[in-house]
């Protein structure tokens, strides 16, 4: 089964971006900020990609599913944490309005490669299924 890299998935490279620009906007946080908020925002957008990274590496489709919907998760995760900093007057408005698109072009494309991988262990099953109801012919 030939993979692509998951570095090459656009899914992958979103969410790189919305990790590295979450990491560089909590650098700029004084020190009870990062260690409360800052520190459980950056591990959750790091999530994301590390599970859709993990996942591309593993053996079967339905594992790569199962790492996705974690990644899925954690985007989840993220957008409550970004959620609190605003409220805590962490963000401001020009910085949501830059993370925010980030987010907004995530999330369906996460759903968008769930559904390729389900789509591809669906077809991987069926042709396994055709493949072993073969019976060989036997010459009488």
């Amino acid at each position: 089964m030939e993979r692509t890299k998951f570095e090459e998935l656009q899914v992958y490279q979103l969410a790189e971006k919305l990790a590295d620009k979450i990491w560089n906007i909590v650098e700029e946080w004084n020190q009870f900020s990062k260690d409360t908020v800052g520190k459980q925002i950056v591990r959750a957008a790091d999530s994301i990609g590390a599970n859709i990274a993990e996942g591309n590496g593993r053996y079967s489709f339905q594992d790569n599913q199962r790492f996705v919907k974690i990644a899925r998760g954690s985007l989840y995760e993220t957008r409550h944490w970004l959620r609190r900093a605003y409220v805590r007057h962490l963000l401001t408005n020009e910085q949501v309005n830059k993370l925010k698109p980030i987010i907004d072009e995530l999330s369906p494309k996460l759903n968008a490669y769930l559904n390729y991988l389900e789509s591809a262990a669906k077809k991987q099953s069926t042709k396994h299924n055709e493949k072993n109801n073969q019976q060989p012919t036997t010459n009488n």
